[in-house]
Parts: C-alpha cells; structure tokens; sequence
C-alpha cells in the first residue's frame, strides 16, 4: 500500500492532467476512489517485478510520473508496455516527461526487457517527437478510437528494441517455419469469383 503523501501526490496530477484533456485512461477527472486503487495496483506489480514506477519530484513534489508494466502473457514476458507518462501542468517545459521516460527505459533495460511499447494519441505531437527522439519507432495506428467525450483522436503504437537480447535468441520475425508455424493458404484453380 502507498503512503497517503504518495497517494495525493498521485492523485493530483492525475487529476490535473485529465482535467486539461490528457489521454491517460480516465474519461473524467477522476477522485482518489480511483487513483488510490491504481496506484495501489501498480505497486503491487512492482513488488512481485511486474512493473516499475517513475515519479519525478520538484522541491520534494512529485510533479511527473509514468511506467511500465511486463506483458502478462508468458511468451510476451521479454517486452513491457510504457503507460501513464504524465507531468502536473504547472511543470511543464521543465524536462520532466523526458527524465521520467529516460529512467522507465533504464529501468526495463535493467530488468531484461527487450522491447518496450507504449501509446500516444495521434495529436500528442509533441509526446511522439520526444519518443522517437528516445529511439521509439512507429509500429501501427488504430484511427478514432481515443475517446475523449465526443471526439476520438488515433492511438499511435510504438515501440523500441532496448537492445538487450541474449545473443543465442533467433530472430524469425515472419519467416516460415518454426514452431506454430502454418503453410500459406492459396486459393483453388477457378474459386473465385463462385456464386455471384
């Protein structure tokens, strides 16, 4: 469980930031019936070393925070997705959402990951320029699903290789073979265009 200081904390630039439209996760402003039970959530992931957690302090506030979370599946266990990159609005232009992100990168590099991901609403231009400055990549874009009221924004999906494969790993990417494999299907002499 988190101290009520953490807690507030927390809750206060959460609250913040969704109040000004930020995207991360919450539809309204939301009250600490629901950021206490996130925070305390994240925390138990980061006791059993599923998950780390960022905040960034000013003069002894925490003012940013973000982090990541391993993937729950055991064949994704080598990957964690980024989440929560946030800083207070009365920090802004202080670097901080840089400085979170550069230690969430650290932090899974330490932990073994070798790829990390995270999402950014598609008119988050800024955010998108910091991660690729960090060495994020584009992987994919789901048009209008970023829901805030009655507008929907695109959620950009990137990724980064942190680098930090043991070296016997093969790399098959999409190649055939392999375990779960399956041969392409092809369609029959004459098949198309039946039934019209």
């Amino acid at each position: 469980m988190a101290d009520d200081v953490l807690r507030e904390e927390v809750h206060r630039v959460v609250h913040a930031v969704v109040e000004l439209g930020g995207a991360v996760g919450f539809l309204r402003p939301p009250g600490r019936d629901e950021t206490d039970p996130f925070l305390d959530g994240v925390l138990a992931d980061v006791r059993h070393g599923r998950a780390a957690l960022v905040v960034a302090r000013v003069d002894g506030v925490a003012q940013a925070m973000g982090l990541w979370k391993r993937a729950s599946a055991q064949v994704f266990a080598h990957s964690a997705e980024i989440g929560k990159v946030m800083a207070h609005p009365s920090a802004r232009g202080l670097g901080l959402g840089r400085r979170v992100v550069e230690a969430l990168i650290a932090g899974a590099r330490a932990a073994g990951m070798e790829t990390l991901t995270l999402s950014a609403r598609g008119n988050n231009h800024g955010a998108i320029e910091l991660y690729e400055e960090l060495g994020f990549r584009v992987w994919g874009r789901l048009p209008n699903v970023v829901e805030v009221g009655l507008e929907r924004f695109d959620q950009v999906r990137m990724y980064l290789d942190l680098g930090t494969r043991d070296p016997r790993v093969v790399l098959r990417g999409s190649a055939p073979g392999g375990a779960g494999s399956s041969p392409r299907r092809r369609l029959r002499a004459g098949s198309q265009g039946e039934g019209r």
